[in-house]
């Protein structure tokens, strides 16, 4: 399972289907932006992109799906609008939202890279993304990319808001339960699409090339 960590591609072996792959879920992501719920008095609402990036890091991968949400965050920057409520990244600089932004690029590298070395495992024991059982690590993955996101939205908080970080922990309550339901819903995806098209699953994908 360690070893399929570690296979993930470089810019060197990235093609054009992959770079299209980025493209779309980058857009996929900034699409999910239609939905939002105001909530609690952070200000940070309920949105369907942090399911985005869960998402895209799971059918893309580490490298892959990184580069899709740093794409996402970044075409922001430049002014484009692709945030909840249609506003871009450089307005969400100075807001309560900004830790969560900037926790969605880890979150995509650390999901895609321990989805990675699931749907591995999995290649080795019987078709890619067949198992059922893979649906719980999927899952457990995007738990622990949401984790990500409230770690550095915790940490946003603290300093857009002046909270202590226990209290900004605390903040996140009212996000867990979709959030969870959330990453069930990715994973069920994920799954669904890997049984479909069982050659784009990452870790099978990506020993084809080397």
């Amino acid at each position: 399972m360690f070893n399929d960590l570690l296979i993930c591609p470089t810019m060197k072996t990235l093609n054009v289907r992959d770079l299209g792959a980025i493209v779309a879920f980058a857009a996929l992501t900034i699409a999910l932006g239609a939905v939002t719920i105001p909530v609690g008095f952070t200000g940070v609402p309920i949105v369907l992109q942090n399911m985005g990036v869960i998402l895209t890091a799971m059918i893309l991968g580490c490298l892959r799906g990184g580069l899709s949400i740093s794409l996402f965050v970044g075409v922001g920057l430049v002014g484009v609008p692709n945030l909840a409520g249609w506003s871009p990244t450089i307005s969400a600089i100075s807001g309560p939202s900004i830790g969560y932004i900037v926790g969605y690029i880890f979150a995509a590298f650390i999901v895609g890279a321990i989805s990675q070395a699931i749907l591995g495992r999995r290649n080795r024991t019987a078709q890619p993304g067949q198992s059922w059982s893979s649906i719980v690590g999927l899952a457990l993955a995007g738990v622990i990319g949401m984790a990500v996101m409230y770690l550095f939205g915790s940490v946003g908080l603290m300093f857009r808001l002046g909270l202590d970080f226990p209290g900004a922990l605390v903040s996140n309550t009212p996000f867990i339960l979709p959030d969870l339901i959330k990453c069930v819903a990715a994973a069920v995806i994920t799954f669904g699409v890997f049984r479909a098209v069982p050659h784009l699953v990452p870790a099978a994908n990506l020993r084809s090339r080397n």
